[in-house]
């Protein structure tokens, strides 16, 4: 499947606690915990018809921009997240 990852629009599902990108049928999403001033993105997952295609970073790279935009202290349990701080 060829794509333009440039054209990925990124959803926050406020209530659900997520960020997800939406191609045709598939969804990937990164998923967080808000308490006490802090977020805590807790799993990222790109279904595999998806995966190579640079969208777990750029659901990550937004997360953190909303994050430090929103003054929380970040914090992870996710591995891929973590790779970025």
């Amino acid at each position: 499947m060829l794509m333009n990852t440039n054209d990925i629009e990124i959803i926050h599902l406020i209530d659900e606690h997520e960020f997800v990108i939406n191609v045709g049928q598939a969804q990937a999403s990164l998923s967080y915990e808000l308490f006490d001033g802090r977020v805590n993105f807790t799993h990222t997952f790109v279904p595999t018809e998806l995966r190579n295609k640079g969208l777990a970073e750029k659901l990550v790279r937004h997360g953190l921009s909303w994050a430090n935009s929103e003054k929380f202290v970040i914090e992870t349990s996710c591995w891929y997240v973590q790779k970025f701080l």
